[in-house]
């Protein structure tokens, strides 16, 4: 007999909630406005609000550095990015991912290292972004910060394989296939519309996510500030 007070649903860690909660509401607001739900006739062009708003821009991060000024739309934006996506179809991937790796990483990490994971990866993903000098246009969507809990998920089948070599590269699979996919596509919209289209160096705020998550993981993984000061002081 199977167990009736078992959920119909595997719970999620709450700190996976929080951070998706704000895709879903996005999405729903954006699309019920699209679809004449709400907003009236303006609201059909409320997701493009929403982006004008929300997403990042590197030659506006430019500016405020020559500039040496930092207005608060400025400082939000490297992580409210992610909050906003291009259209339903790339939300529907970033939530998933998003639900399904921080169920995984959320249930080893307490909520706080699942947090700075996201954050500190989804900032740095967009300074990487900025560093490459042909961006112009903006970085939408939750896919960095999603790369940094794939870094994290990584450094937990990392730590947990055994022996070396083959045994813990394996835990690089997933994002060796998703990284060589996204550089391929990035290659191929650099040589058919030329390396100044933004959408060419995508990859780069997705690699830089991934390498952030991971290396992260080594201080704010259970046990792992101390592991890691040990390691110092060894050396």
């Amino acid at each position: 007999m199977s167990d009736q007070t078992q959920p119909p649903i595997n719970p999620l860690p709450a700190i996976t909630w929080a951070l998706a909660l704000p895709m879903i509401a996005m999405e729903v607001v954006v699309n019920a406005a699209a679809n004449g739900l709400v907003g009236g006739p303006a609201g059909i062009g409320w997701r493009a609000q929403a982006i004008q708003n929300f997403a990042f821009s590197p030659d506006y991060l430019r500016q405020m550095l020559i500039l040496w000024q930092f207005p608060l739309d400025g400082l939000y934006r490297p992580f409210t990015y992610a909050m906003v996506n291009v259209d339903l179809t790339q939300a529907l991937f970033v939530i998933v991912i998003l639900l399904a790796l921080g169920k995984f990483v959320g249930e080893v990490f307490a909520w706080w290292a699942v947090l700075a994971v996201f954050l500190v990866s989804s900032l740095m993903a967009a300074l990487a972004y900025t560093a490459v000098p042909f961006t112009h246009g903006g970085l939408i969507g939750g896919y960095p910060p999603v790369y940094g809990l794939i870094g994290a998920f990584s450094y937990i089948q990392w730590m947990r394989a055994s022996g070396a070599g083959a045994a813990r590269l394996r835990a690089f699979q997933l994002i060796g296939f998703l990284m060589g996919f996204r550089i391929l596509f990035g290659i191929f919209s650099l040589v058919a519309y030329g390396y100044d289209q933004s959408i060419g160096w995508d990859w780069v705020a997705e690699l830089a996510g991934f390498a952030t998550g991971f290396l992260l993981s080594f201080a704010v993984s259970p046990g792992g500030w101390g592991r890691l000061l040990a390691s110092v002081r060894r050396r």
